[in-house]
């Protein structure tokens, strides 16, 4: 919680105004103890009307400064809580936006989801109840102690045994219980992954009529998330009554005490109630605390969450954003039992794109994913890239982007390491076509001008008809204006690949990644979008990942993976005759005529 409170810098004010009102609130309410033997000592013991409606007037004086006090308190609290969760909520999205790939698959969708919402609510709730009540209970507890001792000692000695034996009580719950909350946090991750996995998979589980098996995996889920919070939630009860018991036997101690003394005529029954009155008061503040506490439990395992995910950091580092000292650290730790790749030696000039001597592994993993890539690629090349399932494809294109970095060797792009470059820069050469087409909620417009923010409709309409997406687009007779549903739900598979492709030729890259995203098309309308961008792209560098040799079959040049390995370079026909793996893909996908 500790790293969280700068997000209360804004909040100074309120932050103090808050808990202020809630002790001057806490001042007033001591204050009526006395008020009340006052009036049973004076005014009742001398039948004196209008002292007891003085006193009384005065009773309700000090209610309605408490309550205005409160009210403020709350208004303070609530604000500071609210922009507090707020600043946090944004950070924690800006901080999850720029993680890498490696960190948000190490971490989970799930759990960051959970991180977001439940969580900083968790701690929105905690602070709110915190400012309002983590001075004002203590305040009242040891404010009655002190105000016992002024009414009478020996019968005030009682609160000095029965306090600590409270905090005891307390404070023992709360460290019992925050690792568990902790532990119950986590079982809801894992509620929250078998909830999103049943929405986003809905159609495969109705394909395979796997509902219920589902179904009773979300069960056996939910229900251990409820066992964990039923076994907190008794350990966290039993603050209740224990300091039930206490408080109780501290009042009969307290009447017991103060009865001899008033029949000894040493304290008046005025005063005792007084003391019954504060002992009460305690009593009253201890459940708040005890409430409070269980609040602040469950706020601070939530905390300790969120700063886990504010303390990760990305393994994609920004040079623009690193200082020197950040930069020679990298580089000492890139000099050590790591290969060195000696580029000194290559002509920046004539590639666009040149893999050095790549290896590259998925973190956790134990095998590479990619071992000794090294070719080049020359400016207006088109590059296709084919291999079976799991050789690597996506993953060779996804380090052009930087979307990973490499464990050994060099990506240049342009003559330079994409290390070198700021992420912005780089990513601004480059449009990528996913492997998913992913699409936002909004107008085509919207969506169509995420890779070039002031692209005009001429400009839209022209990549719509490269990627073959104008047809269907003009059928929806809304034109540019027509409604995206969130993810592209109220279009088919194929129509959300056009679309995607569309938006990274907008913005005109000098290097255009197509990640295996004409899949759902049909060969008709695959070979003329082949032959739109083979026309419509001359001077883009072109990458085409693909597991159909009809698609990739006229690039340039043609790399061929196997297990993360080259197994061949060169044109269609180079490669059908010298590569015994393109030779197999393409003799199980094409007819001996279409081979030649």
């Amino acid at each position: 919680m500790g790293k969280l409170i700068k997000y209360l810098k804004d909040y100074k004010l309120e932050s103090v105004l808050g808990p202020l009102f809630k002790m001057l609130e806490a001042s007033f309410e001591l204050f009526v103890p006395l008020v009340m033997a006052r009036i049973i000592d004076v005014g009742i013991r001398n039948q004196d009307a209008s002292y007891i409606l003085k006193m009384g007037g005065i009773l309700v004086l000090l209610g309605l400064i408490g309550l205005i006090c409160s009210l403020t308190a709350q208004y303070f609290a609530a604000k500071a809580a609210v922009g507090f969760s707020t600043s946090l909520r944004n950070d924690l999205f800006a901080h999850i936006g720029h993680l890498s790939y490696s960190e948000q698959d190490k971490i989970g969708t799930a759990t960051l989801i959970t991180r977001m919402t439940s969580d900083v609510n968790q701690v929105q709730s905690g602070l709110n109840l915190a400012l309002r009540l983590l001075l004002r209970s203590p305040f009242i507890v040891f404010g009655a102690m002190i105000m016992a001792f002024t009414v009478n000692v020996r019968a005030a000695m009682v609160f000095v045994v029965a306090i600590p034996a409270l905090s005891v009580v307390v404070f023992g719950i709360m460290g019992f219980s925050m690792p568990l909350y902790k532990k119950v946090q986590r079982q809801l991750d894992q509620v929250t992954l078998a909830t999103r996995e049943n929405l986003t998979g809905a159609r495969v589980i109705r394909a395979f009529n796997r509902q219920e098996d589902e179904i009773s995996r979300f069960e056996k889920s939910n229900d251990l998330l409820v066992r964990f919070q039923i076994f907190v939630g008794k350990i966290s009860a039993l603050m209740n009554p224990v300091t039930y018991v206490i408080i109780n036997l501290a009042i009969v101690a307290v009447v017991w005490t103060a009865g001899k003394q008033v029949d000894a005529g040493i304290i008046t029954q005025g005063e005792t109630v007084a003391l019954v009155n504060y002992m009460s008061q305690i009593l009253v503040e201890l459940i708040k605390m005890a409430n409070l506490i269980v609040s602040i439990s469950k706020a601070l395992a939530c905390a300790n969450r969120i700063s886990t995910v504010l303390d990760e950091k990305s393994s994609i580092m920004d040079p623009a954003k690193k200082g020197q000292e950040e930069k020679e650290e990298t580089e000492a730790k890139t000099t050590g039992k790591e290969r060195k790749t000696d580029i000194s030696g290559i002509s920046p000039a004539p590639d666009k794109v040149r893999f050095c001597q790549v290896d590259f592994a998925y973190k956790g993993a134990k095998e590479n994913a990619l071992t000794q890539i090294d070719f080049s690629v020359k400016p207006g090349q088109t590059i296709g890239i084919i291999g079976g399932t799991g050789s690597g494809k996506s993953s060779l294109v996804n380090l052009i982007p930087r979307f990973y970095d490499v464990r050994q060797g060099a990506v240049l792009v342009d003559g330079r390491d994409v290390r070198e470059y700021s992420l912005e820069e780089l990513r601004h050469k480059i449009g990528v076509v996913p492997q998913k087409a992913v699409l936002f909620k909004g107008t085509l417009r919207e969506n169509m001008q995420w890779g070039k923010k002031d692209a005009t409709d001429p400009e839209i309409y022209e990549a719509l008809s490269m990627a073959q997406a104008r047809e269907f687009v003009d059928s929806k007779e809304k034109g540019l204006d027509l409604p995206i549903e969130q993810n592209g739900k109220n279009l088919s598979g194929g129509q959300r690949q056009r679309l995607t492709i569309a938006r990274a030729l907008v913005k005109q890259p000098e290097i255009l990644i197509m990640d295996d995203s004409a899949s759902a098309l049909d060969f008709a309308t695959d070979a003329s979008l082949r032959k739109a961008i083979r026309e419509g792209t001359r001077g883009m560098t072109v990458f085409i990942v693909s597991q159909r040799a009809t698609t990739i079959r006229n690039a340039d040049q043609i790399l061929v993976l196997d297990d993360g390995c080259i197994v061949g370079w060169g044109t269609h026909k180079e490669l059908f005759e010298s590569c015994e793996v393109y030779r197999e893909i393409c003799l199980s996908q094409l007819s001996k005529e279409e081979v030649q």
